[in-house]
């Protein structure tokens, strides 16, 4: 999934990156401009998708809605993506794409550890804060819908999910490995992480002021150093 003209998201190489992005994309340049113009096209329609499913739910994207949005053919739409479920897909890569752009590339810059950490919660915030999706965090606004229907769409919801908490686990693992934090559960810890920007999301969209706060103060808790 995913077009040459999509965002990034591609591992970045060397020791000190290990585990900064779960999965490989390697994509080769397009020149045809035929190839470039679809490109394009596909990129103005998903951008559009991920905001209709932050705001609205993946169930929200079709055809009809996105020609109508972005004054494209309907035709023209459905002859990139052929059925709903592909055009889902796409958009669940893609707002993964941005994410890993937007979060875990640029915390890749902060040494392993908890350095990156905290670097990898304040790309988040600041995500979650702009907000980087008309609705707030993409993969908040879609994990409730798909939890209990399975099929490609659950299943690249979950992965992208799993994959977000083994970037977190890995920093963590290597925290208390090399002593920089103390013996702690990393799959618990996690868990709860997760589950904490989740709710941070749902407040930060409902105006709560102080969600901020409270997630850095719950996080910092969680970096504690060996006695």
């Amino acid at each position: 999934m995913g077009s040459a003209t999509e965002p990034a998201a591609s591992r970045a190489g060397g020791p000190g990156s290990q585990a900064l992005l779960p999965l490989e994309r390697i994509q080769p340049e397009v020149t045809d401009k035929r190839l470039l113009r679809g490109a394009r096209t596909r990129r103005i329609v998903l951008r559009q998708a991920v905001d209709i499913a932050s705001l609205e739910g993946l169930g929200s994207v079709s055809f009809g809605r996105l020609a109508v949005d972005t004054g494209l053919s309907k035709a023209g739409i459905q002859t990139l993506f052929k059925t709903k479920e592909t055009l889902q897909l796409a958009a669940v890569e893609f707002a993964r794409a941005m994410f890993i752009d937007a979060v875990i590339r640029p915390a890749g810059s902060a040494p392993r550890g908890v350095a990156r950490l905290r670097a990898l919660l304040d790309h988040w915030i600041v995500y979650a804060e702009t907000p980087l999706f008309a609705g707030g965090c993409f993969r908040a606004a879609n994990l409730a819908e798909f939890d209990s229907r399975p099929g490609p769409v659950h299943d690249a919801l979950f992965q992208d999910q799993q994959e977000w908490r083994e970037v977190i686990a890995a920093e963590f693992r290597l925290a208390v490995a090399t002593g920089e934090l103390a013996e702690l559960d990393v799959d618990l810890t996690v868990f709860q992480i997760d589950a904490l920007l989740c709710a941070a999301n749902t407040a930060l969209r409902a105006g709560e002021a102080d969600a901020v706060s409270k997630v850095r103060r719950i996080v910092e808790g969680f970096l504690v150093s060996p006695r």
